[in-house]
């Protein structure tokens, strides 16, 4: 009888390294972070190495001792790649592995890489494997070695699992046929948004640092379905989902991927239409994880990044996650936020707050009319119960006596009716 052999694939072992450039940095929480990443690429950890310097060396990311010791621990630990914790240049890239003689990776590859295994539409996919080329294409030489040694794996996971072996044009050739899908799908967009800003139901961006628990909010409130992870990056495309308030007013809701500390610039540029999906909401969600012990360095990020999308003059609301982790006696602020409110979106704590103070904000942003229309316009009050917020009406000789909450730009297209 023939024996069967069972086959696995081999984890990847890697160790972690990263530069403290001053004291007080957050070299070491940024390092745990990219042990989390390199857990959802699907490796595993088994050391870590900081090295405490001015700067970067601009020719192999560490110092000559550090690279002597990192070697040494690649071959005590039978590691098989070693992680750095910043983006490589090209030169640093390949100049340590050859000190090495070990694949070598930085924190984008990791990113784009779980990136690419997350991405499943269509405009998600174009998006990652245009970062992931754009990455590569100036790497292309450094990488060849680690390619050809071993294979797939974290951070050599290409886009549709095709090798990266091709010359430069060949690259050049498929980014300008990305770029020209991507451009197709951001028209259909457009003409989404265009519709939307016709048809004026606010929209409600929920942002926030990547596995804050956007996904759970989204899903508690709408029902939408969205998978739910206790991972980084559990989902990377947006959803959209409609959600009547108890007044009656319709809102949009609109999950967006998660930010992160040193999120790739390919990555912002790639999908910067789908996070441009805040510059054009009415009031942005800004969840965030009460329980991580960085919850302050990952409020700045999340700021930092809408800054960078130019994301501005907008109501945002904090909403302050996962409260069902034991954190009664933790006292945490935002004075960069228009309103604050508590909730567990796992246990639906606080929900009911937060769609009230959802209500006030929208309420805030309306005018107050007090108006008699004549009965051959009552297909304007359609309008107001739609897109406002009824408080009262009643049938007079002379017309329908409407008092209503109504949109400042809607207000003013009625009167130009």
């Amino acid at each position: 009888m023939a024996e069967l052999y069972e086959i696995k694939e081999e984890v990847e072992r890697v160790i972690l390294v990263a530069v403290a450039t001053n004291d007080g940095d957050d070299t070491e929480e940024s390092l745990d972070e990219l042990e989390e990443l390199v857990k959802t690429a699907g490796a595993v950890t088994v050391g870590k190495v900081i090295q405490n310097r001015e700067n970067m060396h601009p020719g192999t990311y560490i110092g000559k001792g550090k690279i002597q010791e990192v070697a040494e621990l690649v071959q005590a630990l039978d590691a098989t790649g070693v992680i750095c914790d910043d983006e490589l240049s090209p030169a640093q890239l390949k100049n340590l592995e050859d000190a090495l003689q070990a694949k070598v990776m930085d924190r984008t590859m990791i990113i784009l890489d779980i990136f690419a295994q997350r991405a499943s539409t269509r405009e998600g996919k174009i998006q990652v494997e245009l970062a992931q080329l754009k990455y590569r294409s100036t790497r292309l030489i450094g990488m060849r070695n680690s390619l050809s040694r071993l294979g797939g794996g974290i951070g050599t996971r290409g886009p549709g699992e095709k090798k990266l072996e091709v010359d430069r044009r060949l690259i050049k050739d498929r980014i300008t046929q990305l770029n020209h899908e991507l451009s197709e799908v951001k028209k259909n967009r457009e003409v989404a948004r265009n519709l939307r800003s016709k048809n004026p139901i606010p929209v409600v961006a929920i942002v926030g640092y990547t596995n804050a628990g956007k996904s759970t909010l989204l899903n508690q409130l709408t029902n939408a379905g969205v998978l739910e992870e206790d991972k980084l990056f559990a989902t990377l495309d947006p959803t959209t989902r409609n959600f009547t308030l108890e007044s009656g007013q319709q809102v949009l809701f609109t999950d967006t991927v998660g930010f992160i500390r040193k999120l790739p610039h390919h990555l912002i540029e790639a999908f910067r239409s789908t996070l441009e999906e805040a510059k054009y909401a009415d009031i942005i969600l800004h969840v965030v994880d009460v329980s991580n012990p960085t919850a302050y360095k990952q409020m700045h990020i999340v700021y930092e990044t809408l800054r960078q999308l130019e994301v501005k003059d907008k109501t945002i609301i904090t909403v302050f996650n996962k409260q069902d982790k034991n954190v009664d006696n933790l006292v945490i602020k935002d004075l960069k936020a228009d309103k604050t409110v508590k909730i567990s979106a796992k246990t639906k704590a606080g929900l009911d707050d937060l769609l009230q103070i959802i209500e006030e904000v929208l309420r805030e942003q309306k005018v107050l009319i007090e108006q008699v229309f004549p009965f051959h316009e009552a297909g304007k009050i359609q309008i107001i119960r739609k897109y406002g917020q009824l408080i009262e009406e009643e049938y007079q000789p002379e017309g329908i006596y409407v008092k209503a909450y109504m949109p400042k730009d809607v207000y003013l297209g009625l009167e130009n009716k």
